[in-house]
C-alpha cells in the first residue's frame, strides 16, 4: 500500500476510510472531512441493508460510498474507523487483516457503560495498538479504558443556520425508542414535565409514547421521525428544547437545538452540565425546577429568544465542524504513521 500523501505541515492528504454507518447523525457530521469514506452494506438495489452494513440510507454524504462486504478484501483501505465490538471480528472476516496488528484502526466510544460506570472495563481495555476516542469527557471518565491509549474529540455539527420562531407555545424534544429505553432516556419524566407545556416527542418508535406515559396526546405528542432538514425546521418552531436522558452520552439533538437558537432546559446528568452553559438554559436534576424552566419560557417568549441566541453563539464557539475534522485528521494521520512505523513482521 502506498503512504498517504503529506502537505508541507505534515498532515495527511485523503485516506480511504473503512467505518460503519451506527449513529446516523455523528456519521453525518465525519464524512464531512476530505477522506473517502466506505460504508459497508449487504442489501441489493436499494434495499435496506443490516444492522452489520446498513450502507448510507440514501444519506446525502459527501466522499462516501456504500460497498459490499465481499469487494473489501480487494479495497485499498489505509485505516478503519471501529464504534462496536463485534467490527473487530467483521474486519478479521472480510478483508482477511487484523484491525491495530495488519491495519490501522480507531475505535470510537459513543456510549456510557452499561453497568457499574466504576466498574466497567471497554471491550478495548487490554490494548495498546488501536487508540480510543471518547465522544465526550463524561465518558472518558465514566469508562475504565485500561492501558488502551485514549482521547476526547468532542462532536462537531453543520450549522443548519438561526432557525427559530418559537411561535409554538410547546416544548420539543428528540428520544428515538422512548418507550424500550425508558428510564434511560428520561421518558418517564415527559409525564410530569408536560404540566409545564405540551411536548412533542420527534424520533423513531414515538407514536405511542403518550400512552405508555398514561396522559393524553394533547400533553404528550409523538411526532415521529423526520428528515434532517424538516425536523430542524419543526423544531424551530417550538419555544423551548427539553433533553431527559439519565445515563446515555450527550445527544447531538441538544447541540443541533442550540444551533437553531433554541433555549435549553436539560437533566444535569452525564455531559449535559459541562455541554449546556448557563445563560443557554437551565440544567438541573430536580424536576420541579426544568418544569419551572419549561413554564417560564413558554410565558416569556422574549426571554426564550435571547436565552436561545445565547446557545446558538455557545455552539458555535465550542461545537464547530471545522475543529472536529481537523483532529480527526490529526488522528487518522497519526493512526496510519504509527502503523507504518511498527517493525515488518
Amino acid at each position: 500500500m502506498e503512504a498517504p500523501t503529506t502537505d508541507p505541515n505534515g498532515a495527511a492528504g485523503p485516506l480511504n476510510v473503512l467505518v460503519w454507518h451506527v449513529h446516523g447523525p455523528w456519521m453525518t457530521s465525519f464524512v464531512q472531512g476530505k477522506h473517502r469514506y466506505l460504508v459497508p452494506y449487504d442489501g441489493h438495489d436499494g434495499a435496506p441493508g443490516s444492522e452489520w452494513a446498513r450502507g448510507r440510507c440514501d444519506r446525502p454524504w459527501p466522499n462516501a460510498i456504500d460497498i459490499a462486504p465481499a469487494d473489501l478484501a480487494d479495497a485499498n483501505i489505509d485505516v478503519v474507523v471501529l464504534q462496536r465490538p463485534k467490527e473487530l471480528d467483521l474486519v478479521s472476516h472480510w478483508l482477511g487483516r487484523s484491525p491495530g496488528a495488519d491495519l490501522p484502526a480507531v475505535y470510537v466510544e459513543h456510549e456510557t457503560p452499561r453497568e457499574h460506570a466504576a466498574l466497567t472495563k471497554h471491550p478495548l481495555a487490554e490494548r495498546t495498538d488501536i487508540p480510543l476516542v471518547h465522544v465526550t469527557s463524561f465518558n472518558r471518565l465514566m469508562w475504565d479504558n485500561g492501558r488502551c491509549p485514549n482521547t476526547v474529540i468532542p462532536h462537531g455539527v453543520l450549522d443548519p443556520g438561526y432557525l427559530y420562531t418559537g411561535e409554538l407555545p410547546r416544548a420539543a424534544t428528540i428520544i428515538n425508542e422512548p418507550v424500550p429505553r425508558w428510564r434511560i432516556t428520561g421518558t418517564d419524566l415527559l409525564a410530569p414535565l408536560s404540566e409545564a407545556a405540551p411536548i412533542d416527542v420527534y424520533g423513531t418508535g414515538t407514536e405511542g409514547v403518550h400512552t405508555a406515559l398514561q396522559v393524553p396526546p394533547e400533553r404528550v405528542c409523538g411526532a415521529g421521525d423526520f428528515v434532517q432538514g424538516r425536523l430542524h425546521g419543526e423544531l424551530a418552531r417550538h419555544r423551548v428544547f427539553v433533553h431527559t436522558p439519565r445515563w446515555t452520552s450527550l445527544g447531538l439533538s441538544v447541540i443541533e437545538a442550540m444551533y437553531l437558537g433554541m433555549p435549553i432546559v436539560a437533566l444535569g446528568t452525564t455531559e449535559a452540565s459541562a455541554s449546556i452553559p448557563a445563560d443557554a438554559g437551565i440544567v438541573s436534576t430536580e424536576p420541579d425546577i426544568l418544569a419551572e424552566a419549561i413554564r417560564q419560557f413558554i410565558h416569556e417568549p422574549g426571554f426564550a429568544e435571547l436565552t436561545g441566541k445565547a446557545a446558538r453563539h455557545w455552539a458555535q464557539a465550542n461545537f464547530g465542524i471545522d475543529e472536529f475534522l481537523s483532529r480527526w485528521d490529526r488522528i487518522l494521520a497519526d493512526s496510519v504513521e504509527t502503523h507504518r512505523a511498527l517493525p515488518t513482521r
